[in-house]
């Protein structure tokens, strides 16, 4: 599967991922043998939407699939996707976790989870609020504030609270922080075993991939010395975000891309994705992997992602005003 320049046959499809090829080939090379439709990827690390302006109404990709929240409504707004109408995907994702415009729609979901010492602080109750309580002062490492998965977070916290509680609760949030925000989720899990913080914030998935990380081990060691908490388990439910996938306004195959949308929506593919990612499906019934199912039984929060989106510049805004990234 490798990404081919325009091409014109309607038995292909072209998609732009900002998932790694690794992570998508099972499901891709499953639909290949299912449907005789060739997929060919280019993976970007950035620039997505900018490539896809400015190729054009001559741009070659059909599918886009990406994480974040941030991202999926980054491309709406960037004027790079259009509507799809399909009962099966319809009948697969539940209303959360689409857009009701039908311009993009969820495929995995993981958790925005705190990651606690298994020695210090072991399995306990916690809520996101809590995180701003002074007894966690000088126990909690995060990475950038302004990471969209953070920022994410963030403004789910304005949906549900308001910016004034938001940002009144950041400011206690960054008194608790052991040390400035720094590193990626992995390395929180890694300054929990070094013992310079109590707890984090990360995201499940990124356990898995520590839990089988056959290239670099010492990352098994990170994800032995920390347990995972699911915040509001009892009641408004844990925050999640979402990968996800969205048609291209100027898809050349939006025949075959719509087959392969409604393909990477079914139960089958779900599993698949989920299995390979260390995430959980968004199918109600559908299962996570075992390493995931490890971690514990997961309530999602009900909030619309759409929500969320709405409020994303607002809780960037708020992580500047309070200096969130200055720590301590």
């Amino acid at each position: 599967m490798a990404f081919a320049a325009p091409a014109f046959s309607a038995e292909e499809v072209n998609i732009y991922s900002y998932r790694q090829p690794e992570l998508i080939a099972p499901l891709l090379e499953r639909f290949e043998e299912e449907t005789g439709i060739q997929t060919n990827v280019l993976f970007l690390d950035k620039g997505l939407v900018e490539r896809i302006q400015a190729e054009g109404v001559n741009s070659p990709v059909d599918v886009i699939l990406t994480v974040d929240i941030g991202r999926l409504t980054e491309a709406k707004e960037g004027g790079v996707t259009q509507p799809v109408e399909s009962e099966l995907i319809n009948a697969d994702i539940p209303a959360q976790y689409r857009d009701e415009e039908g311009e993009w729609f969820a495929l995995t979901k993981r958790g925005r989870v705190v990651y606690a010492s298994k020695d210090r602080i072991g399995d306990i109750p916690i809520t996101y609020e809590e995180l701003a309580d002074p007894k966690w002062k000088g126990a909690i490492c995060i990475r950038d504030g302004q990471h969209p998965y953070n920022i994410a977070l963030i403004a789910s916290m304005i949906a549900h609270h308001g910016a004034e509680y938001t940002e009144e609760w950041l400011r206690g949030f960054k008194a608790n922080l052991a040390r400035k925000p720094n590193g990626n989720d992995r390395g929180q899990a890694k300054a929990i075993m070094s013992g310079e913080c109590d707890i984090a914030l990360g995201n499940t998935y990124y356990v898995g991939l520590m839990m089988t990380n056959e290239k670099e081990p010492e990352q098994k060691d990170w994800a032995e010395a920390i347990t995972v908490l699911f915040p509001n388990a009892d009641d408004r439910g844990t925050h999640v975000n979402i990968s996800g996938m969205a048609m291209a306004k100027n898809a050349p195959h939006p025949d075959t891309a719509l087959k392969l949308m409604e393909f990477l929506a079914s139960p089958e593919a779900q599993e698949i994705y989920a299995e390979q990612v260390f995430e959980y499906p968004v199918l109600p019934g559908a299962e996570a992997s075992e390493i995931v199912q490890s971690f514990g039984e997961i309530n999602p929060d009900t909030l619309p992602l759409s929500d969320v989106a709405a409020h994303r510049k607002q809780a960037s805004e708020l992580v500047d005003k309070v200096r969130f990234n200055d720590g301590p």
